[in-house]
């Protein structure tokens, strides 16, 4: 599996949504060959909840939240709630990895769609904290918050299976 280079050169929106995709597409790259049962171990101390597959299924929540919820303002529901503030990064009953990672690239496909024409410097449709916030701010914290978790799947991955990604 590989990924498309982002240009050196181009406009704002080009590259912020190059890096972006690229960041989406490594979270995939990460998970390529590895095993079923190692998609679940959760290998970081102390009890955690972070595996490969829980990763990938919470980077596909904070995608429909950015850009479905706040972004367009859509009612979609939240996997999470007050009393399991982590049910995103669990497993769901019969859930694997392939279907995880299905999930996760037609929610990006989902938030490349709502991207469609949308101006950098709109605001999104939902308020943050009071404050508006606006479309250029969620994209570039999709790209930390994307980069961040390809981060921790390169440390799960060489602890469950010794894999070390590029």
């Amino acid at each position: 599996m590989s990924r498309d280079d982002v240009p050196f050169t181009g406009d704002e929106r080009s590259l912020v949504l190059g890096w972006l995709d690229w960041h989406r597409e490594t979270v995939h790259v990460k998970c390529a060959g590895l095993a079923e049962a190692d998609a679940w171990r959760t290998p970081l101390p102390p009890p955690s909840l972070t595996s490969a597959a829980g990763l990938v299924s919470h980077l596909t929540a904070v995608e429909s939240y950015w850009f479905e919820r706040v972004l367009a303002g859509l009612e979609v529901p939240v996997p999470w709630t007050d009393e399991d503030p982590d049910a995103d990064w669990r497993r769901p009953p019969g859930a694997t990895l392939a279907g995880t990672l299905l999930r996760y690239r037609r929610q990006c496909d989902v938030s490349r769609a709502l991207m469609d024409g949308v101006d950098l410097g709109a605001a999104c449709a939902v308020r943050r904290h009071g404050a508006v916030v606006t479309v250029r701010w969620v994209l570039l914290h999709m790209i930390e918050e994307t980069a961040r978790h390809n981060g921790h799947l390169d440390a799960v991955r060489e602890l469950v299976d010794g894999i070390v990604g590029e």
